[in-house]
């Protein structure tokens, strides 16, 4: 057991949900429940396994690709201590940074995940720049509904990052069965989960995610995998401990009814705070970029455009070490190709996707 142990976890858990609840209930809107389902989750993540430091490069990111569990994200931003209470209260108001879905005004928000099916396939792309581009060790974690398991950008993501074999990143998906008007297509069936990723390359663990000891143990498990991405399958409850909303379909996206009374049910207000791991500092590696010049054609001089566009991307990668190409497997006929051969850890191959 990582962190501070199990009885620790399991009332970070109940802090989690109870934030989630105040900070609805202060705005009047926002997804509670949705929020509690992955509390468990988030608290023996933050307790045992997730290495923040935003000021370090070789920090861990945490990405909400349900992101519409913005109540839950920023409750653990005041559980590792990065804003206060009063600020947690602010949540959805027009002057502040607590947005009905994570943006980066906050740190360490690396990116705004309110569309969903957007937040895997950003993971995918932040593991590969961290093997191929800044070659540090963070780990890449994905907090996934199960609703956005529908979306064909997730299953792109899944095929990529298998193919690629990026076993820095973990994808978690929270399968509370209930989406905004009625079941998910697969319920709580975390087996068709699990078959699914597996078919695209990737190293499936199904849990109870309402279990700490269970949750902690696919996570170290996931840290050791090694040659293939993870998903940790957890079959949660949607509303997780207010039986009012428990397991209720039709109380997506909607604060509850009474929330003091939730509050008093899940043991009343907490102020844990963790003292989250730090990774071991790190530097990004750098790309040389010594100069030179861009190509130039004489006025009234017939150039294909795809053979002008080689040219130049390759010439800018000769000028700026920051050049990336991410080819659609056309490069023979963009010219792309001619970067490739020049800047190879540069250049990342991502099919027609």
């Amino acid at each position: 057991m990582a962190g501070k142990g199990s009885d620790f976890q399991r009332e970070l858990g109940q802090q989690l949900r109870v934030d989630s609840v105040r900070t609805s209930a202060a705005a009047g809107s926002g997804h509670p429940t949705s929020s509690m389902s992955a509390a468990d989750l988030m608290a023996v993540l933050l307790d045992g396994h997730l290495r923040l430091d935003y000021a370090n490069p070789a920090n861990d990111h945490l990405v909400f690709s349900k992101g519409h569990a913005s109540p839950l994200y920023y409750s653990i931003l005041k559980a590792a201590g990065a804003i206060d209470d009063e600020e947690l209260l602010t949540f959805r108001r027009l002057d502040s940074r607590l947005e009905g879905h994570p943006t980066p005004r906050i740190p360490p928000t690396d990116v705004a995940t309110g569309s969903l099916g957007q937040g895997l396939p950003i993971c995918v792309g932040i593991a590969m720049a961290a093997r191929s581009l800044d070659k540090l060790p963070y780990r890449v974690w994905c907090l996934c509904g199960d609703s956005e398991m529908a979306e064909g950008s997730m299953w792109e993501a899944f095929q990529h990052a298998g193919w690629e074999g990026l076993d820095n990143l973990v994808a978690i998906i929270d399968v509370n069965r209930l989406g905004q008007t009625r079941e998910t297509m697969l319920g709580w069936d975390t087996e068709g989960y699990a078959n699914r990723c597996r078919a695209f390359g990737w190293h499936t663990i199904e849990i109870d995610g309402h279990d700490v000891d269970q949750i902690d143990a696919a996570y170290s498990e996931a840290a050791q995998t090694k040659g293939k991405p993870t998903v940790v399958i957890a079959r949660t409850m949607k509303g997780k401990g207010v039986k009012a909303v428990e397991d209720q379909p039709g109380r997506h996206g909607k604060p509850l009814d009474d929330p003091e009374a939730a509050i008093e049910e899940l043991g009343g207000e907490r102020d844990l705070i963790v003292e989250v791991s730090k990774p071991e500092a790190g530097e990004p590696s750098t790309f040389d970029g010594s100069g030179g010049d861009m190509p130039s054609w004489d006025l009234g001089e017939e150039v294909a455009t795809r053979k002008a566009y080689g040219e130049a991307l390759t010439a800018l990668g000769a000028i700026d070490g920051t050049v990336v190409a991410l080819d659609g497997e056309v490069s023979n006929s963009t010219h792309s190709e001619d970067f490739r051969e020049a800047y190879p850890d540069r250049y990342f191959e991502m099919f027609i996707a």
